[in-house]
């Protein structure tokens, strides 16, 4: 059986402990190692793999010796409880193997989780698990988590109340970042709100949230979005000083530009366009007071200079990149309105 979207996120929280095999699959391996975490913690707890009811098997041990996973799933542990056979990183040279552990699967036995790289529509392995009759199988893709993931997670990392803003904040963060860094900030913030009743606020997001540019880079694209120009050549020895280069700074300008560009130019308004933009926190209030003085044909000027500054400091030319960038960023923040 293959199961998609909310009833996979459903059935790896939950999975049926009388179903023989569960197998995961994804080309992400953090995302496929977090779910599986997930699967196999519901199936025999958190104190399972303690007690010896977690039989891990890779991929290399079975193609040596095949008898292994049926012998894990037969295995009676030293305690009770329900058991799981876990194989490693499987790949398609193991469907035999693996598919007559299915059929000599018996209730009672150990359920088979099994965890795979990027596998292709017609994989042997895939398709041995959609038309088992007592089997689920599950592609994990490059989609960023759902709502209701992430509402699944913030409950694991203890958090009861949370915003709606602090929510929608949330949701753009998690589709900017990969699912672990995703997760480990969940659980920062949960740690920093242990013990706290109050709802979870947008600033508290964008304070836990990780940095992406050095505060320096913030200060020169606040200046010049917001045309203090007089600001600009300061700020800009300061960022030689720590050897930014200026096609980097070209290329973190251009972001921040297209990003107000998309906000300007979205047929819901300024704030769908920012969510769009994946920009969120006090950041995203910022970026819309930015937006008061700059009209569309503006910012697509702003862009264009950009875009031709970027070409001249890839090309031959011998004038300094920096004094190009500086000149530069000092006309589009007097363009300003």
């Amino acid at each position: 059986m293959l199961l998609r979207g909310v009833e996979a996120t459903r059935y790896l929280a939950r999975p049926d402990p009388g179903r023989a095999g569960l197998l995961i699959f994804g080309a992400d391996a953090m995302r496929v190692a977090m779910k599986r975490q997930e699967a196999i913690a519901a199936l025999i707890g958190p104190e399972g793999e303690a007690e010896m009811r977690l039989t891990r098997l890779s991929a290399g041990d079975l193609r040596r010796d095949g008898a292994l996973l049926a012998d894990g799933i037969r295995e009676v542990g030293f305690f009770p409880g329900p058991r799981v056979a876990f194989v490693e990183d499987a790949t398609d040279g193991l469907t035999e193997t693996i598919a007559a552990a299915l059929k000599a699967w018996r209730p009672g036995d150990a359920n088979i989780v099994v965890a795979a790289g990027n596998l292709t529509a017609k994989s042997p392995l895939k398709t041995l698990f959609e038309k088992h009759p007592n089997a689920v199988c599950i592609g994990l893709y490059d989609d960023p988590p759902s709502r209701e993931e992430i509402e699944a997670e913030l409950k694991r990392a203890g958090l009861q109340d949370v915003g709606r803003e602090a929510m929608a904040d949330l949701v753009t963060l998690s589709k900017a970042l990969d699912p672990g860094d995703f997760r480990q900030t969940l659980e920062k913030i949960g740690l920093y709100k242990w013990g706290d009743a109050a709802p979870l606020t947008p600033a508290e997001v964008a304070a836990l949230a990780p940095a992406t540019l050095e505060a320096e880079v913030d200060d020169l694209l606040n200046a010049v979005a917001e045309g203090e120009g007089r600001a600009i050549g300061a700020l800009m020895r300061r960022l030689e000083g720590q050897g930014v280069l200026p096609v980097t700074l070209c290329i973190q300008v251009l972001r921040h530009f297209r990003s107000l560009q998309v906000a300007a130019s979205d047929p819901g308004g300024v704030q769908a366009g920012l969510m769009r933009a994946r920009v969120f926190g006090p950041r995203r209030d910022r970026m819309q007071r930015q937006l008061q003085g700059w009209p569309l044909r503006a910012l697509e000027a702003a862009i264009a200079q950009l875009l031709d500054t970027d070409l001249t400091l890839r090309s031959a030319s011998r004038a300094p990149g920096m004094a190009l960038m500086e000149r530069a960023l000092i006309r589009i923040a007097m363009s300003r309105r």
